[in-house]
């Protein structure tokens, strides 16, 4: 039979291999992401778009009303479910590339560019993409033309 034992240091190891998003909410009852905040490794261990896709972090918003009035939890979590807003943590290695949607980036004539960039906030559908939970939050994989706008900060949209 094998040693399935585990060393205290092994544990620990494997604690800090664990994607957290947890730590780029600045103010835990505000809620309130700062993706700076995002460390490397953090980001190298999420999942890799591929193709034409864009790996978001949709935006949870704050966790107080204007007023002052404190959210719950479970109103924040299902707010974020149904946000409109992310940040684009990657971009696939085919995204706006397709010449027949988005014009040819070599013809000097055609006004090519990007719909949108690595670390660009992003308005999209509400029920685009694929969802999937990972420790600390929610990311989601969209394709490239599911983007709608992009914007310049997520709390001039309006969330609750």
């Amino acid at each position: 039979m094998a040693d399935t034992s585990v060393s205290v240091e092994e544990a620990q190891n494997d604690e800090t291999k664990v994607v957290s998003l947890e730590k780029a909410y600045v103010n835990r009852e505000e809620k309130i992401l700062d993706p700076d905040k995002l460390d490397e490794s953090s980001l190298d261990r999420l999942p890799k778009p591929t193709g034409w896709r864009l790996l978001i972090l949709p935006y949870r918003g704050k966790g107080k009303t204007g007023g002052g009035v404190f959210l719950p939890d479970q109103t924040i979590e299902r707010e974020s479910v149904a946000t409109v807003c992310g940040y684009v943590l990657a971009v696939g290695p085919l995204a706006y590339k397709d010449r027949n949607k988005f014009g040819n980036p070599e013809d000097p004539h055609e006004n090519w560019q990007p719909w949108c960039a690595e670390k660009d906030w992003v308005i999209f559908g509400r029920y685009a993409g694929a969802r999937f939970k990972i420790d600390g939050g929610e990311v989601r994989i969209l394709n490239d033309d599911e983007v709608i706008a992009v914007i310049q900060d997520p709390e001039d949209i309006l969330h609750f």
